[in-house]
């Protein structure tokens, strides 16, 4: 059970490796194969449930240039879940290299008060956020489409964009008020 870090290995050409980190593993499979699809750069996927991620193939896993932590707002084990994988990336992750995608927001059954946590969570990191339609596939290209702009940046694919300099501009604010009820 060790850290994981970003930069403890070196880069591929052209390569951009992703983890998905999601406890149900839903919306992460038809993410990953949409991931896998993009033809300019060369996508590595990894998918976990939670982290740590197991001793034994750290010397064959490549380098991950971005985490993803998916939570399903429908679930309390989801939310609690990538919670409780933080502590398991190193400190230089949280410099653009680790961002939250929320599924089903719109969901009636979604408590805000869910909702506001992961909002504090992800502001509290200065990580993006990202909201997904995980039940349709347009939800699930458009998801794709933004994770791959972020995963580009981060691995260093573009020109004169860093990933910390992307944070600063995608990572979520909390207003000041949000201490008080949401959605009323």
């Amino acid at each position: 059970m060790s850290l994981l870090k970003p930069f403890s290995k070196l880069p591929g050409l052209n390569t951009a490796s992703i983890l998905l980190v999601e406890s149900e593993e839903q919306f992460q499979l038809r993410l990953a194969d949409a991931l896998v699809e993009e033809s300019n750069v060369t996508v590595n996927v990894r998918l976990a449930k939670s982290l740590p991620l197991p001793m034994e193939h750290e010397v064959t896993r490549p380098r991950i240039d971005l985490v993803v932590f998916i939570i399903n707002l429908t679930s309390e084990l989801s939310f609690q879940s990538a919670e409780a994988s933080l502590k398991y990336l190193d400190p230089g992750y949280f410099l653009g290299k680790v961002c939250f995608m929320v599924t089903n927001a719109r969901n009636a059954s979604a408590p805000p008060e869910r909702l506001d946590a992961v909002r504090k969570l992800a502001a509290s990191l200065h990580c993006a956020l990202l909201f997904a339609e995980d039940e349709t596939p347009d939800g699930v290209t458009n998801a794709t489409e933004r994770l791959l702009t972020i995963l580009k940046v981060a691995a260093g694919l573009v020109p004169m964009a860093t990933a910390l300099y992307l944070s600063n501009l995608t990572r979520c604010t909390m207003p000041s008020d949000l201490d008080q009820p949401s959605f009323d």
